[in-house]
Order: C-alpha cells, then sequence, then structure tokens
C-alpha cells in the first residue's frame, strides 16, 4: 500500500513536471525582436497592431499563450521603410481577436512576440505604477516595506536646515540664513529639487485630476495616505506641493529657483548624503511656474476643505503674492554661470535656465484668470494665439495654459475671441501630427520628425498623447484617441529599440536607468514605474555602449546613460496622465 501510494505519487508528480515543460517553453522561449508591440497588453475592443522588422515574412499567426492554439492567421501589411534608418518594417494587425486572454504573435511557427495580454483596464497597472513612482522620489521620509516592498529605504535629506545662497538673500534673509523646505521629489536620477521643473509636473498632474476627477475616486497606488477621503493623485502631488509653498520668499513672494546641493551627491543612498543645500535665486520664471501651480492647486483643494482646512486659501494668497512679485520683476533670468562669476560656492546641478518668461505669462494668467474669474489677468499677456501651439517642456508651458483655458471655458463663459484661437491651435497642433500616420514605420505619431527624439524622448511621445486627447474632447473624432493610445504603445515596446521604456513592465525591460536609488541600493530591479529618458542621437553621455546612432535606435539600458536613460518626474507626470485618461475613456 506505501509503494502504491508513493508510485501515484510520482506518477502525478510525473505528470505536473511533464504539463510544466509542455507549456514552459512558450514563456521561457527567447522572444524575438523582430516584432515590436505593446507588452503589456490591448483593450479588447481597441486597436491591436505589432510591428514586423524586415522583409522576410509575409504572414502572421496569434496564439494563445499557454495552450499554444492558433487563434488567428493574417496577412502583413504592406512594408514601410524608417526615415531615420531606412529599415523596412511591416504591419500586424490583430484587432479582430478580442477574446481577453495571454497570446503571443507568432511568424513561421517559430519566431514568436513577448507575451501580452488581451483585456479590460489593460493598463490600469501602468497607470498606478507611474503615479507610485513619485513615491519613491520622496524626499525627507522613511519609505517602510509596507508601501516601497523590497525598495523600502530610510529618509534621505531632511531639509530642515537649508541655507540662503548669497544669490538670494533678502532684507530678513542674509546670506547663510537657515530655513526649512523639506518634503517634495528628487527631480531626477539626482537628489536635488527644482521649482521649474516641478511646476510643470504638478500642473500636468492637477490637469489630469481636473479632467478625470471621477476616475481617480477609486484610483488606489499603497502609499501612506491611501483611504483618507483625498485621492490618492492629489495626496501625491500634495506632498511636492507642501515644499512648493516652502520655496516663496514671505517676505515679498518672491519664489527662490531650486533647492540643491552646490555639486550632485555621488551614486550613494539618500540618507548617505550629508552636503550643505542651498536655496538659489528668485527669479521670474520659476514665481510664475509656482503661481500656476498655486493657482490651480487653490481651485482643486477647495472641494477638500474639510479634509484640509485653510490648504485652498494658502495655495492662492501664495499665488497673488508670487503674481504680484513677478509683476514687479518681469525680466529677472536664471543664469547659472553668471551666479557662479558673482557667488560662492558655485552651483554646477541642473541649471534649467530660460531666458524668455512668455509661455510662463500665458500658463500663470490662464490660471489665475481660471481660479478667480477675473479676466483681467489675460489682460496685457501675449496669448501667441497666431502661431503654432508648442508641446509642453519645462521650458515651454504655454500649452498648460491652453489647456486650462479649454477646461474651464463653459465654466467661466469665456469670450469666444479666447477660448476659439485656442481650440483652432490646439486642434491644429494634433492635425499636423495625424499627417501620413499610416505611412509611419511604427504607425505612431511620435518620430515622424527626427527632433522628436531629444533628451527625455520618452515625454514626446507622451505629451503628443495629451494633445490628442485634448482635441479628442474637443471633437469626439476617435480618430485622435486611437492615435494617442499608438503612442501608449510606442512606450510600452511597439519603438525601433523594442524596449518597454517603463520600468518594472513588460518582457524587454529597463533595468539599468540612470537613477541614484536604483544604481545604490543594491537591488537587481530598478525602482519600478519610472519612465526612461528614451531615445536621443545627442548621446551627450558620452557613453560607449550605444549600438546605434539612428535618432530612434539611439538608446542603450546602461546606467552611464543620463542622456537616453536617466528618469525625471516631468516625464513621468505626462506618463501618468496618458496611461490613465486612456483607461478612462476606453471604458467607456
Amino acid at each position: 500500500m506505501i509503494f502504491k501510494t508513493f508510485l501515484s505519487r510520482i506518477c502525478t508528480i510525473s505528470i505536473i513536471l511533464y504539463v510544466v515543460q509542455v507549456q514552459k517553453p512558450l514563456f521561457a522561449q527567447h522572444t524575438s525582436d523582430e516584432i515590436r508591440l505593446n507588452q503589456v497588453g490591448f483593450y479588447p475592443n481597441g486597436p491591436k497592431l505589432a510591428i514586423v522588422s524586415g522583409d522576410k515574412y509575409t504572414d502572421f499567426s496569434v496564439l494563445n499563450a499557454s495552450s499554444g492554439k492558433v487563434v488567428f492567421k493574417g496577412k502583413l501589411g504592406p512594408q514601410l521603410t524608417s526615415q531615420h534608418s531606412g529599415k523596412v518594417t511591416r504591419p500586424a494587425d490583430f484587432t479582430s481577436v478580442v477574446k481577453p486572454g495571454k497570446y503571443v504573435i507568432a511568424l513561421s511557427g517559430t519566431v514568436k512576440s513577448a507575451p501580452f495580454e488581451i483585456k479590460k483596464n489593460v493598463h490600469k497597472g501602468v497607470a498606478q505604477a507611474s503615479l507610485k513612482g513619485f513615491y519613491y522620489q520622496r524626499v525627507s521620509v522613511d519609505l517602510p516595506e509596507k508601501y516601497a516592498g523590497k525598495w523600502a529605504r530610510p529618509a534621505g535629506h531632511p531639509d530642515t536646515k537649508v541655507l540662503i545662497h548669497p544669490s538670494a538673500v533678502s532684507g530678513d534673509r542674509p546670506e547663510n540664513f537657515v530655513i526649512s523646505a523639506p518634503r517634495g521629489w528628487y527631480d531626477a536620477g539626482d537628489y536635488n529639487k527644482y521649482i521649474v521643473n516641478s511646476g510643470i509636473t504638478v500642473g500636468t498632474l492637477l490637469s489630469l485630476y481636473e479632467d478625470f476627477p471621477l476616475y481617480f475616486e477609486n484610483f488606489n497606488t499603497n502609499i501612506p495616505e491611501s483611504n483618507n477621503s483625498v485621492p490618492d493623485l492629489l495626496d501625491e502631488v500634495l506632498y511636492n506641493l507642501r515644499w512648493m509653498l516652502a520655496m516663496q520668499d514671505p517676505a515679498d513672494g518672491g519664489v527662490y529657483h531650486k533647492l540643491t546641493n552646490p555639486r550632485f551627491d555621488g551614486m550613494i543612498m539618500p540618507d548617505a548624503a550629508d552636503k550643505p543645500r542651498y536655496v538659489v535665486q528668485k527669479n521670474t520664471v520659476a514665481t510664475l511656474d509656482f503661481v500656476a501651480v498655486m493657482a490651480q492647486a487653490g481651485r482643486i483643494f477647495k472641494n477638500f476643505e474639510n479634509k484640509l482646512p485653510g490648504l485652498s486659501d494658502s495655495c492662492l494668497v501664495a499665488a497673488v503674492k508670487g503674481w504680484e512679485w513677478a509683476k514687479k520683476n518681469p525680466d529677472v533670468y536664471y543664469n547659472q554661470n553668471e551666479i557662479n562669476a558673482k557667488f560662492d560656492p558655485d552651483i554646477v546641478t541642473g541649471a534649467y535656465g530660460d531666458r524668455s518668461a512668455a509661455d510662463e505669462w500665458i500658463w500663470a494668467a490662464s490660471e489665475m484668470y481660471a481660479t478667480t474669474g477675473k479676466a483681467d489677468y489675460l489682460k496685457g499677456v501675449d496669448m501667441k494665439f497666431g502661431a503654432p501651439m508648442p508641446l509642453p517642456t519645462w521650458s515651454m508651458v504655454q500649452a498648460l495654459g491652453y489647456y486650462t483655458l479649454l477646461r474651464m471655458a463653459e465654466d467661466l463663459k469665456t469670450e469666444a475671441a479666447v477660448v476659439d484661437p485656442v481650440k483652432k491651435s490646439v486642434t491644429a497642433f494634433s492635425d499636423e501630427l495625424l499627417k501620413e500616420l499610416e505611412k509611419q514605420p511604427y504607425n505612431t505619431v511620435m518620430g515622424k520628425n527626427a527632433k522628436d527624439y531629444s533628451w527625455g524622448s520618452s515625454s514626446v511621445a507622451a505629451n503628443q498623447g495629451i494633445a490628442l486627447l485634448y482635441t479628442f474632447k474637443l471633437t469626439k473624432d476617435r480618430k485622435y484617441l486611437l492615435a494617442a493610445l499608438g503612442n501608449l504603445d510606442y512606450l510600452l515596446g511597439r519603438n525601433a529599440t523594442t524596449y518597454c521604456f517603463l520600468t518594472g513592465f513588460g518582457s524587454k525591460k529597463v533595468m539599468h536607468p540612470h537613477h541614484r536609488l536604483s544604481i545604490a541600493d543594491g537591488i537587481a530591479d530598478p525602482v519600478p514605474g519610472l519612465l526612461s529618458g528614451g531615445p536621443n542621437p545627442g548621446q551627450q553621455d558620452k557613453c560607449t555602449t550605444y549600438t546605434s546612432k539612428f535618432a530612434d535606435e539611439s538608446f542603450t539600458d546602461d546606467d552611464c546613460s543620463y542622456a537616453s536613460n536617466e528618469i525625471a518626474i516631468n516625464w513621468n507626470a505626462p506618463m501618468v496622465y496618458l496611461s490613465a485618461a486612456i483607461e478612462a475613456l476606453m471604458e467607456k
């Protein structure tokens, strides 16, 4: 009897092992870089497209990832040629596959893609992770395992004893005067905090909330503030907003440019960093970015007065004081070289220098008008209605003002003379993106022009997607929504590098971002939910591991590559917006 039981168990184990061995190759196989696709997945009711490189295949199949059963056979589309590399691609359209499940694409039966899913809410995890990425960037606080998992760490940079740099002195704040400005997010791969970059970041996240407030009522990212009756998106924003409030000089309303070490910290954990920290020169651009954010935050947090009493009023008071300072000081610009020529210590961290405040005036004026309803804020500001709308970047925030004018036009009964040119500008921008989309080698608006592949090109893709979504809301034409979804596909793997650019996702993952926390923590996996910068043919870091100089392939997953593989909060914010907004819209 014992022998029979033993024999039965051996047989059962053998069957289990056989089943595992039979099924394993479909998951464990080397996936082919010849097939580029969104490595996370697709909506049942959405388009489904993969791109096959080269010209040696004509057919493709979709297989059930578990059983290997063929569920769809199709012909590859016409050959397309990359304007960047001259390489040939062909599209594989399997939109008609709608049954939820896990699948792979196969060519000639043996060449297989990364596995992917078809299911509802397929990008919710992407949206949650890219927002949670900000939690991992928090300054001045412990990150316990309960919330941070294996990336738990002790607090660094308390920023309660920050020095006034000689460039930032004022009447009651002399050189080396000590102020407290804790909290905030580490800006990028480094450990400093910059108002200009925080401005576009927070503005993008607050806009996401204003555009889709209902979606965030049940959007949980497992942060300490979760379940406090304030949406996690706003809780996360608030952690940085409180730092920003501390960066305003209470005496006159001007805002310091940044809180920084004189030089970058080494590749160490935050709690090991002990260099003195300074706030540096007040200036017009930083102050106007601050004004825009505080005006927007003031109107949003007014709805949470019972949970956050006084916050809205504090933001509005700060916005007005900042506006008044900027009106008195309209041409004060941050020039790091000039500052270093005059003052010690030299500051050699990220400059975020900007020689024009024209776009910041547009954004700040639009937010002040939207919050107060006073059209006087728009008077005297050149809204640039006659020129093409530029894509948002930290140095060009005009579009953020346009988006707010569109969002608030109905409530404020904005004059047609203001809102109609904005509608025209945003729609014209999107229509230009869509021109000859069908001829693009990856069927994305991203990459039509080589200039798309700038420093932080992943944020170009995300911000293009946001512009397309605003046009979709204006026109109700689904082509704009689907083009935005195409750019999300690009970020998650349908691109010339074959990488999924969001850490923690995809089969071909970014594993070595230029990010001090991910380098110094001794953990193999990088901090998740962070958007890698993406292809950048400038290759300013001079890393030796790039394998291509073609614009769309100029990327290396190497932590030496701050030009192509750094992370930054102003890149993550549009990733949160794009993925969450598409989730909200595709639910309908």
